[in-house]
């Protein structure tokens, strides 16, 4: 994947605070060589470039390749207009179309090889649902579109990588949906994306109990030795370094974390409580187990601040940096397949 391919961001919901983060991004990013280009309603995004006084030029681009060109002094959008014009924290589901319009095009546009990964702005779940979207969240939209069955979340930080084997369902539907081949699954995904985007040739993955003490023997509760411990033994078996079922409370702290690389959660709190009390700034979701790049910051629409200047970039620019890096692991290590064959030959 040739690095100077630009990175697609989706508008996310209009209501929200994607449209002043991109924009904040944009005069962050302008003066280095990490072009993206943004799918949103151009006119939109002057609007709040006005409202907010922030000096950001806006202008429109026919296709992902005219991106880098014009980067640093413009930010370049591909235009998706909204249906309806919506103020700040008020959003709606004519809107629905536009928001999944963004999305869908930035992952053609990584699927076509014309941008480097994609970049999702946060969405609003309850607007779409009733707008008739039929997903729970971005992660299993992104395995329809790219006909993954069953991609897999992670959350990142510096210092912390977290894998929720279940995702967004109520706690006790999570547990209920717990099972053996879905941990070893979920661990699978999440060791070979460590060795490819991330450039850990060895990985180390701790598995965290679901019960307290994870399970303490089975006195307080037989998930952790029915169906946790059984994932790890065939992780193992297939030649993976994992390690578990282990207490959750005691998986976080520094000296813990030296110790692997990623850890498989068997809940959504369970992986997003430590990782956001970390680093609640620079939290990045990705997901693994899709043809392309994804990324996105790790936190909502925050129709609280929207439209008031204060809300902060820090995520949505660990999400840029962070796909880039992962766009230039996959690169390299493809230019290394290539390679191997060229001085077998020799």
């Amino acid at each position: 994947m040739p690095m100077g391919l630009p990175l697609a961001l989706t508008m996310g919901e209009p209501a929200g605070i994607g449209g002043e983060i991109t924009l904040k991004a944009w005069q962050a990013e302008r003066c280095r060589d990490r072009s993206f280009f943004v799918i949103d309603d151009p006119e939109r995004l002057a609007a709040i470039a006005h409202d907010l006084n922030l000096d950001v030029p806006i202008q429109t681009i026919a296709e992902p390749g005219d991106a880098a060109a014009i980067f640093a002094t413009a930010l370049p959008v591909l235009p998706q207009p909204v249906a309806v014009a919506v103020p700040p924290g008020r959003p709606h589901p004519a809107n629905a179309a536009a928001v999944l319009g963004s999305i869908s095009r930035a992952v053609a546009a990584a699927q076509a090889g014309t941008a480097a990964g994609v970049i999702t702005n946060p969405i609003n779940k309850k607007v779409l649902a009733d707008a008739g979207f039929p997903h729970p969240g971005h992660t299993e939209y992104l395995g329809e579109l790219t006909g993954v069955a069953h991609p897999v979340m992670m959350l990142a930080c510096p210092g912390l990588r977290v894998v929720p084997v279940t995702i967004h369902a109520p706690l006790g539907q999570a547990i209920g949906a717990l099972t053996s081949d879905a941990i070893a699954a979920a661990g699978r995904v999440a060791a070979r994306a460590l060795v490819e985007d991330f450039a850990i040739p060895a990985p180390r993955i701790a598995v965290a109990g679901l019960n307290p003490h994870a399970g303490e023997d089975g006195m307080l509760g037989r998930e952790d030795l029915d169906i946790i411990a059984p994932a790890v033994d065939q992780l193992r078996a297939e030649g993976l370094m994992a390690t578990g079922p282990l207490p959750a409370d005691s998986l976080f702290h520094d000296r813990a974390r030296a110790e692997y690389d990623a850890v498989l959660c068997m809940y959504h709190d369970q992986a997003l409580i430590p990782l956001k009390t970390i680093d609640f700034d620079h939290g990045v979701d990705i997901t693994l187990g899709l043809p392309i790049i994804r990324t996105s910051p790790d936190h909502g629409t925050a129709f609280e601040i929207a439209g008031q200047g204060i809300a902060r970039v820090d995520s949505l620019l660990a999400a840029l940096h962070l796909a880039r890096e992962m766009a230039g692991n996959r690169a390299q290590r493809l230019e290394r397949k290539r390679e191997r064959p060229a001085l077998a030959g020799n």
